[in-house]
């Protein structure tokens, strides 16, 4: 007899205590990145961040790139969490691509990141500085690319943006809005950062509107 779902909810292992410490550190070290940048990532910044002794943390992680990965894989899920997974609930095509815009412009306040979108800082912050940190982010971001561009496409193969659209460049340019709404956001505030980037990406999707 198949189990039911409460069912199966019940026999889930909950996490330990070594779970729960480690989950708390990561996401200190989300806010932490998100306000002053993953360079601040130290064992000794979170320890005092998070009330933890040091060798604590050392038991969690066992070198400061360590941390500062964990904190990138973190803050990657907070995102896929907060925005992609969510857009997926509206129906393919343009609504879905709203639903995925307004999901991005919204989700540092959503989370209650001081500094903004941490991903999007560690971009700028690792652009020059060949080594793992760098690598990794790169690699999210082509993931990010491949995904957006498939959610264009989509709305190519609904019939609602013109079968001649170039799905990479339409992807573009929607990263191109986000780019320009974090600029924005610090020198206009966000909510005239909101009104422009909200303005500027149905100008791109009637652009391209079949």
């Amino acid at each position: 007899m198949a189990s039911t779902p409460a069912a199966a909810k019940r026999r889930e292992p909950r996490p330990g205590k070594g779970e729960i410490t480690r989950a708390q550190i990561v996401g200190a070290a989300v806010e932490q990145a998100s306000a002053a940048g993953f360079e601040s990532l130290t064992i000794g910044t979170l320890a005092g961040r998070t009330g933890l002794s040091k060798s604590g943390l050392f038991a969690h992680f066992g070198s400061r790139l360590e941390l500062q990965k964990a904190a990138l894989d973190e803050a990657a899920r907070q995102f896929a969490e907060q925005v992609f997974l969510p857009a997926l609930k509206a129906p393919r095509g343009v609504k879905r691509l709203r639903a995925l815009f307004e999901n991005w412009i919204s989700w540092p306040k959503r989370a209650q990141l001081p500094g903004g979108c941490p991903i999007d800082a560690a971009t700028h912050e690792y652009d020059h500085q060949p080594g793992p940190m760098r690598d990794a982010i790169v690699d999210r971001q082509k993931n990010l690319d491949r995904e957006l561009r498939k959610a264009v496409q989509l709305a190519v193969e609904t019939g609602e943006l013109a079968a001649r659209t170039d799905a990479p460049q339409v992807a573009f340019e929607f990263l191109g809005i986000i780019a320009a709404f974090h600029r924005a956001e610090v020198v206009s505030g966000r909510d005239e950062a909101q009104r422009r980037a909200r303005a500027a990406f149905e100008r791109l999707i009637r652009q391209h509107a079949a």
